[in-house]
């Protein structure tokens, strides 16, 4: 249940209001004597606080930093977990684009195998474009030797400048582990590489790859945990996706110009053909004209809502997980490439 926390400080036994904003409203003083922790159901009014009659009501001696230590943990109950994926056939949300006979499609369209071999690779999109949404996939990757290959899923708009969310797995030879490359596009430019190292196998059995995207962040998750976050750092100067609707392509190809040891592997075509799975085929988005400049319901959607602009404190823990066990590469910190940290890396909590 979503609450506020209000902070009170008592001045002959009256609060007075200091600062209004979002869901939590705090009071203070200039004398501290006492310390109340109001707690009142999220969508009451203001009006109505001070002559609501609180269930949970404690009064406490301490400093107001003990307020502050409850004020982080209810905030992190307004953070929720995207809605669970919907699993539905390849058609009802996808068509082949390219080398249609290395598609095939297993348990009446609920599953499907790209086929990657030294003639081509092949792969399929979605049939609308998209403003906003959550977007999962159920990949297993290409197992044994797979070096010099990379199976992609990512969203891209079509014009000349345009916005891109990457994902894309990149082959190994055998023993090694997968590594994981995402990448954000905006207004054209990307180089906002990070990669990490799976803490699974990813070929033995399927996993979930997601991104939910809105106006206020990009989430990239691995089952669910997330892995990285861009936030919206318009008001720094950086570009932010959301104006250009976009497809969700999935692809598999050969790129042993780079993918493996910086293009050191090369594809071992004898191990051909490469196959990778995939099922799942969730969309949930605001399906848009690819002109369109915004989506007809903003505002309205699930992941508009206010416990979809942050992660939660345990959302938080996760992906410091993530950062601090398994990143092998991430470009806030390469100082070769950025002698100045980009500006939307202390928002995104990258250093």
């Amino acid at each position: 249940m979503n609450i506020i926390i209000i902070l009170l400080k008592v001045i002959d036994h009256k609060p007075a209001v200091k600062v209004s904003y979002k869901r939590v409203i705090a009071l203070q003083d200039r004398g501290p004597r006492r310390v109340w922790c109001l707690y009142i159901p999220f969508g009451m009014h203001n009006k109505d606080i001070s002559q609501h009659k609180l269930k949970h009501e404690e009064k406490m001696d301490s400093s107001l930093w003990t307020c502050l230590i409850l004020l982080s943990l209810a905030s992190a109950s307004f953070a929720a977990n995207p809605r669970t994926p919907i699993d539905v056939p390849f058609g009802r949300n996808y068509v082949p684009t390219w080398a249609f006979d290395h598609i095939k499609y297993l348990n009446g369209g609920s599953e499907i195998q790209l086929h990657l071999d030294k003639y081509t690779g092949t792969g399929f999109q979605s049939k609308g474009s998209y403003l906003f949404g959550h977007f999962s996939m159920y990949i297993k990757l290409v197992p044994g030797d797979s070096a010099g290959t990379v199976t992609a899923f990512y969203l891209s708009s079509t014009n000349a400048e345009h916005d891109e969310i990457d994902f894309e797995f990149l082959g190994n030879r055998t023993g090694q582990p997968y590594i994981l490359q995402t990448n954000v596009f905006t207004g054209g430019k990307g180089d906002r590489e990070q990669r990490i190292y799976l803490w699974f196998d990813p070929t033995t059995q399927y996993h979930r790859y997601s991104v939910l995207w809105n106006m206020y962040q990009i989430i990239f998750y691995v089952d669910d945990y997330p892995i990285r976050v861009f936030k919206n750092s318009n008001d720094l100067g950086v570009k932010f996706p959301f104006n250009q609707p976009m497809k969700i392509y999935n692809s598999l190809w050969n790129a042993d110009d780079w993918a493996t040891r910086g293009g050191l592997e090369k594809t071992d075509w004898s191990k051909a053909p490469f196959i990778a799975s995939y099922k799942g085929f969730h969309i949930d988005g605001c399906e848009a004209s690819v002109n369109a400049k915004f989506c007809d319901t903003q505002g309205k959607r699930w992941w508009d809502q206010p416990e979809f602009r942050d992660l939660d404190a345990a959302q938080w823990q996760k992906l410091a997980w993530v950062r601090n066990k398994y990143t092998i590469y991430n470009y806030c910190t390469d100082r070769k490439r950025y002698p100045q940290v980009p500006s939307e890396c202390t928002r995104d909590r990258d250093i």
